[in-house]
Formats: structure tokens, C-alpha cells, sequence
């Protein structure tokens, strides 16, 4: 049932990438690019992510636990540190040059080309290298 559930959550984060066009390098960069052709579309699609996420979260705060697991796995640390904004920096960085951030990468690597191929690849050994830090 996990799997499943797994599946049916990631279609529908993949599909909203999509429709709402994060998985186009060229519509995040024009949206990141504020003092030149400025897209602010984007600003909808976070606002709109916003507005289903907080009232979730209030929900799901008021449960003993989650559907499919025993505990829910919240967040403890409430600190800021270097390698926090590091790591924001680096991946805000990324964002800006590639036009992609994670998920809309592994979106967009089931269409392939040579180029979302090296950014999913440079991705992962940042991944690797982060975790061995």
C-alpha cells in the first residue's frame, strides 16, 4: 500500500510540475530574472502550493499518525548553520544556471537529451558529496 500510495502522490506532484510549467529551465529563469524579462507566473504556482500546504500541515498535526507508517518523521532541528545556508545557496545557485531544482530534473529525465541527463547526473554526485561532508 506504501508503494502505491508512493506512486499515485509522486504522478501528481510530476503532472503539477508540468501544467505549471516549473519543468521549463526557461520559464524559471525568466521568472528568477526580475530586472529583465520577468515571468511571474511561477509566483502563482508557489502561492498556490502555499495555500494547499499550510492547511495540511494543520491537519496533519492534529493526527496521532500518518496513514501509512507508524510515526510521522517531523523536522527537530530549528538552527541555522553554515552548511543549511550553504547548501541554500549552492542549490539556489543551481537553480538560477540550470533552470531546474530536483524534482522538475527527474521530470523532465523521462524525455532524455544529453543535457538533463548531465544535470541529473552532476545532481546526484552533489548528493553523494553532501552526504559524505
Amino acid at each position: 500500500m506504501n508503494s502505491l500510495a508512493a506512486l499515485l502522490v509522486g504522478l501528481i506532484f510530476g503532472t503539477g510540475l508540468i501544467i505549471s510549467g516549473m519543468v521549463n529551465p526557461a520559464k524559471v529563469q525568466n521568472f528568477l530574472d526580475v530586472f529583465g524579462h520577468w515571468d511571474p507566473s511561477l509566483a502563482f504556482v508557489m502561492i498556490g502550493a502555499i495555500a494547499v500546504t499550510l492547511p495540511g500541515y494543520k491537519v496533519l498535526k492534529n493526527r496521532q499518525k500518518p496513514l501509512f507508517d507508524v510515526s510521522f518523521s517531523w523536522p527537530t532541528r530549528t538552527d541555522l548553520d553554515g552548511r543549511l545556508i550553504g547548501g541554500a545557496a549552492i542549490f539556489g545557485i543551481g537553480w538560477g544556471l540550470g533552470g531546474l531544482c530536483p524534482g522538475p530534473a527527474l521530470t523532465v529525465l523521462s524525455a532524455g537529451g544529453l543535457g538533463i541527463i548531465l544535470f541529473v547526473a552532476a545532481m546526484l554526485v552533489g548528493v553523494i558529496v553532501a552526504r559524505n561532508l
